[in-house]
């Protein structure tokens, strides 16, 4: 991989708790934005399990500024039913994401982990990730 990866960007869908949001539904909003598809490297379904977006080989298109050196995490959630910021993570994605970031840590040990709300005006994605993760 060419790539020199520093920081794993997290980031919510901005969906509510009762959709149950994929990665091929996001690739097709994004697509719907005129993108070419899926601007995160991994999505996080509300069961858990992990999917695959943007290979890592290429650059993310997630975060201003910050896509070449970065991967990006979307999980399904965080916001409430009127559309306000919340951690609405369930156990299984708060299980899956810590399991994705160690070993995204394993294979780029330099890398920083953040939320989307540290290189933008968003709450994005609703919770302190910087701080929650900076143990790893």
């Amino acid at each position: 991989m060419k790539r020199k990866i520093n920081k794993i960007i997290i980031h919510c869908s901005a969906t509510p708790p009762h959709m149950d949001v994929d990665a091929e539904r996001v690739n097709e909003w994004h697509l719907e934005n005129g993108w070419s598809g899926i601007g995160y490297h991994f999505f996080i379904k509300r069961d858990g399990q992990i999917e695959i977006g943007r290979p890592l080989e290429k650059s993310g298109a997630h975060t201003k500024g910050h896509n070449k050196s970065s991967v990006g995490i979307c999980y399904a959630g965080g916001v409430d039913e009127d559309m306000c910021s919340e951690d609405n993570r369930t156990g299984e994605q708060k299980s899956s994401l810590l399991v994705l970031l160690l070993l995204l840590k394993n294979i780029f040990p330099d890398s920083v982990i953040h939320g989307h709300r540290d290189f933008s005006d968003k709450d994005c994605p609703s919770f302190d990730a910087t701080n929650e993760y900076k143990q790893l």
